[in-house]
């Protein structure tokens, strides 16, 4: 499963959208379920196409703290490389036959980058809001507990007040590297379990 964090304004509403407009025609469809911070958004090939196999995905799309959450599931292919199974067949039977197999191969070959594609939609969405995966702003400071003031991460004291902030200092996922709070028990990122 493919996870990706977005720090910004952003709306899972408005990226499920983006998906919705740009996946819900021609062979494939799409639909959005779930509820405002919660959505999925299922794309699949549209039952009985013209051309091609079948496939379908699942993006989950989740609000967190600072951004989103997206998480890609793993793609179910078996029906297009069916297809692309049975071109090679009928090529070797007769090579001629390719020709009329064309666009159901450009669907094939399509429809095996599907992932890809969501990825590049979903990135496209996220510039458009200036977002980013670079930490938002207020990951990128330690508030001193003593005075409230904010300090550039990695500082040793506070520049108002001079108290020590060692134990304000943010932490890291041992998996991935992800920047996470202190009360957290699981990265957002990758899932893995944190030592408190």
């Amino acid at each position: 499963m493919d996870r990706q964090i977005y720090h910004g304004d952003l709306n899972p509403s408005d990226l499920a959208q983006a998906l919705l407009a740009e996946f819900n025609r021609g062979n494939v469809r799409a639909q959005i379920l779930g509820q405002a911070d919660n959505l999925a958004v299922q794309i699949g090939t549209r039952p009985g196409a013209a051309s091609g196999g079948q496939t379908a995905l699942t993006v989950s799309i989740q609000k967190v703290a600072d951004g989103v959450m997206i998480q890609i599931g793993q793609q179910e292919w078996l029906g297009t490389a069916t297809s692309l199974g049975w071109t090679v067949v009928a090529a070797l039977q007769n090579p001629f036959s390719i020709i009329s197999r064309l666009d159901d191969i450009a669907q094939d070959v399509e429809n095996l980058q599907l992932t890809e594609h969501v990825w590049s939609i979903i990135n496209q969405a996220v510039q458009v809001t200036g977002a980013s995966q670079q930490l938002s702003e207020r990951r990128n400071r330690v508030v001193c507990e003593y005075c409230g003031t904010a300090n550039p991460v990695g500082e040793g004291d506070c520049i108002a007040c001079g108290a020590p902030l060692g134990k304000s200092q943010p932490r890291t996922c041992p998996n991935c590297g992800f920047v996470v709070e202190l009360s957290e028990i699981k990265c957002p990122n990758c899932g893995a379990a944190l030592k408190s």
